[in-house]
């Protein structure tokens, strides 16, 4: 791969495990040149990671439900790398009594949790990260076609993610004077942590995959590259957009 990213510092926020799209992408920045500096949410998710990150890799704890985290967490961040270039955001939750049968059984509490995680957080760090982005930087969510379109089971993740995607095109214009860059990418189904929360997952990922022009999964990796792409001074024109890494299922 083309070192794209050499020398930049990339934050990384949503590493669950090695199947996480978060991962692909980490791996895709690693791969382009780039340093990867991570989050997590507690310590069991922190005992999690080192057992598969190197020894030198920085994690940074961040609560992204707590402002005041989110902010000692960038602080930390500036004491001990300084300045950034990019900050990949792929971080969701809803509980899983309301990813099931109908939406309108969400309880209120429940809706504006998966609000709360799966779209303000993105704003949240945006607005305390802002400081620490060099020009041209670039910021990454990850959100998902459920957004668009009635996906069974999905209820309250996807009236988030069109809640996210909206966030990404007035921070893109927010941002814009800051010389910040924000994107996201709609991957396709995959199965990740996240994913196998939905009920009846498996026949989302299968049908995911029979909808694809080559009849295979988009991966990890192949998300992980295009992450790669807009953190890059490569995407500098790119802004307010929802880029596909699905293998065409957005297409039917």
């Amino acid at each position: 791969m083309f070192t794209v990213l050499n020398g930049k510092k990339i934050l990384v926020m949503g590493v669950a495990n090695q199947k996480s799209i978060a991962w692909g992408c980490a791996q895709a920045i690693t791969a382009a040149g780039g340093e990867v500096i991570y989050t997590y949410q507690n310590d069991r998710i922190k005992t999690s990671l080192q057992k598969f990150l190197p020894a030198s890799a920085l994690l940074v704890e961040c609560d992204v439900s707590d402002d005041a985290a989110i902010e000692q967490t960038f602080a930390t961040i500036q004491a001990q790398v300084g300045k950034l270039d990019g900050i990949v955001h792929a971080i969701a939750y809803a509980n899983r009594e309301e990813l099931d049968g109908t939406v309108y059984t969400a309880s209120r509490a429940g809706y504006l949790l998966a609000q709360e995680i799966s779209a303000y957080s993105l704003i949240a760090v945006a607005k305390f990260g802002r400081a620490l982005l060099n020009p041209n930087g670039s910021i990454v969510t990850m959100t998902y076609f459920g957004s668009e379109r009635a996906v069974p089971n999905y209820n309250v993740m996807g009236i988030a993610k069109a809640s996210l995607e909206a966030s990404v095109r007035y921070l893109a214009r927010d941002l814009g004077p800051d010389q910040i860059r924000v994107n996201a990418i709609s991957a396709g189904a995959i199965k990740t942590l996240a994913v196998t929360g939905v009920k009846g997952y498996r026949d989302l990922l299968m049908e995911s995959e029979n909808r694809t022009v080559d009849g295979q999964s988009v991966t990890i990796e192949e998300v992980g590259n295009v992450a790669s792409f807009l953190l890059s001074p490569l995407a500098s024109g790119m802004t307010g957009d929802v880029i596909y890494v699905d293998k065409g299922v957005h297409l039917q």
